[in-house]
């Protein structure tokens, strides 16, 4: 019988039923005899200036009419020489190792050959950037919220066992900022909690794991983004703790990271007023070069945020910022710009290095960097990636198990007066379950967990009016039950709030349900019943159908898992969580 790759099977130690061919590049972590066979210190001898400074480039790919790589996308890596690029989200596991490969072989066509680290952004597994036929796993809060650390490891295991059969290298995961601030606009349910300890440890579980599948871990955003009240990706954030607090609270995971021999790093757009009240860590000396590597230690590689992000492109503009971030210690520079972006960011280092701004010295240390990384993960012998082994392993229906097993041992019970759950799955009761359209994919997942029939009703906002909200009223006279989902990335719209209260005085059993960050409670407080999923992220199009899936079943009577791993107000302290 024909098994899933070996890198699978070793590291979550399970006897795997689906039938799968067994590509070589997918077999197993880098060796050792790989690794000797790459020598970094004799390729970067033989690299041109043109050839160094585009292995400090990594770009978002651009897809042609048929969804593979587009001529722009072969320039820049044959003519600009890129050594590492992020993929524009293929949409199925096939299609990926199939567009990787297109990648690979464009690269082995140039004059050194040398391969590229092809990254991704798998937060909460693949299905963050490869959508279709791969296996959803929970945010980590979630993982924070099943408090075991085992899930948080076979969790890593299963993102790296599709990713690598996806012909991807590396990943921008785990998420090490310490969540402080519940109105975070931008983190949120992507950070582990709110207390430095545990989001170490699981950093430090899922880095080691991650190694141990020879993926590429890069915990970000150094030196933390929990504590921010704006998006960088549409403004500049900045922090005002002190230095105590940052080595007491945002630090520590970074730290762990490293301990756990971390191979990257990711910087944050975020101002920290401790260490430069001027700049934003990306483009700070005293934070990458100074704090980074000098006080903390770290000599592995530095990857910036996306360049594109307005925090630095509205105000430093990306060909001055990709020079400063090289100065400031940044190894990679990740040009999430359009193709004129990217030509200018190798074309900003390539005239920085003929002016002398950038000196030798310091380009080939980052080029040094970039190369030892290939050599560390035998990048050139997990080059190419089978179509057909990415398409078995990907969402195999193991890894989909064992998720939804994440997600129900995730799930929150925060609140259950007059025993409102579980619901009666079998009873034949009509079910109406009411929310706003980012609710919609938890919804779906109530609908596949009851026997009975399942109504739903949708506003058309995040801020349902009251003419919508009297609609959901008349909906609900159909229904013996009734389920509202909530959503919110900051403060809950009153609406929602508004559509809580007024299902709940239909005098029908309702439990709410927050799809995204747990804090939606302190805005209708008198509800009987309440879950929380942490499904889904401030950037709604990341979904964790893991996460909803396994609330779903909670509601129909699987026994609850979660504890919360953040405080909510004055209403829920860290640690609370229910059990049937």
């Amino acid at each position: 019988m024909k098994v899933l790759p070996a890198v699978v099977t070793a590291a979550l130690g399970l006897a795997l039923a689906p039938a799968v061919h067994t590509p070589a590049h997918a077999q197993a972590p880098p060796s050792d005899r790989g690794r000797q066979r790459c020598d970094a210190d004799a390729t970067l001898a033989r690299m041109t200036d043109a050839e160094k400074v585009g292995q400090l480039v990594m770009a978002v790919t651009l897809d042609g009419p048929d969804g593979m790589p587009n001529e722009q996308t072969r320039r820049l890596i044959q003519d600009r020489k890129l050594g590492s690029f992020i993929t524009s989200e293929p949409r199925t596991p096939e299609l990926a190792a199939r567009y990787n490969n297109r990648l690979q072989e464009w690269a082995r066509d140039t004059r050194l050959g040398l391969p590229l680290l092809a990254s991704g952004d798998f937060e909460f597994g693949t299905t963050h950037n490869v959508r279709e036929g791969t296996t959803a796993l929970p945010n980590a809060m979630g993982l924070g919220a099943a408090r075991k650390p085992a899930l948080a490891r076979e969790a890593a295991l299963i993102t790296a066992a599709e990713a690598r059969a996806m012909g991807f290298h590396w990943n921008y995961a785990p998420v090490a900022d310490v969540n402080t601030r519940p109105e975070n606009p931008i983190i949120g349910v992507r950070s582990f909690g709110e207390r430095t300890g545990p989001v170490s440890d699981l950093v430090e579980t899922q880095v080691s794991a991650y190694r141990k599948a020879g993926m590429i871990a890069t915990p970000k955003h150094f030196p933390g983004h929990g504590d921010t009240e704006t998006d960088s990706h549409t403004g500049l954030p900045s922090v005002g703790y002190d230095r105590a607090t940052l080595e007491s609270v945002h630090l520590p995971p970074f730290a762990a990271a490293i301990d756990a021999g971390v191979p990257a790093i990711m910087t944050a757009h975020v101002i920290v007023e401790a260490i430069d009240p001027e700049l934003p860590a990306t483009l700070s000396p005293k934070v990458l070069t100074g704090l980074l590597r000098e006080e903390m230690g770290f000599d592995g590689l530095i990857v910036t945020d996306g360049m594109a992000m307005d925090a630095i492109d509205e105000n430093w503009g990306t060909r001055d910022a990709t020079v400063m971030a090289i100065k400031a210690g940044a190894d990679v520079i990740m040009s999430t710009g359009d193709h004129a972006a990217s030509v200018e960011a190798v074309d900003a280092l390539a005239d920085a290095l003929r002016s002398g701004e950038l000196s030798q010295a310091r380009v080939d240390a980052s080029v040094r960097r970039v190369l030892d990384l290939k050599c560390e993960y035998d990048v050139a012998g997990h080059r190419f990636a089978s179509p057909e082994a990415a398409a078995a392993v990907s969402g195999n229906e193991l890894f989909r198990r064992r998720a939804k097993r994440m997600g129900v041992a995730a799930t929150t019970l925060v609140k259950n007066e007059r025993g409102v759950l579980p619901f009666d799955a079998g009873s034949g009761e009509r079910t109406l379950v009411a929310g706003v359209v980012q609710t919609e994919p938890f919804a779906r997942a109530l609908d596949g967990a009851s026997a009975g029939p399942v109504m739903r009703w949708e506003a058309s906002s995040q801020d349902p009016s009251d003419a919508e909200i009297a609609a959901a009223v008349r909906a609900a006279r159909d229904a013996d039950r009734i389920v509202v989902a909530t959503f919110s990335s900051g403060t809950l719209p009153d609406g929602q709030a508004k559509l809580v209260r007024a299902l709940r005085a239909t005098g029908k059993p309702v439990a709410a349900v927050a799809i995204g960050i747990p804090y939606d409670i302190t805005a209708y407080p008198d509800v009987d019943a309440y879950i929380t999923t942490y499904g889904t992220t401030a950037r709604t199009q990341r979904v964790s159908t893991a996460m909803h899936e396994g609330a779903a079943e909670v509601v129909f009577g699987r026994r609850p898992g979660g504890r919360l791993p953040v405080t909510i107000g004055d209403l829920y302290q860290y640690g609370h969580g229910l059990r049937y």
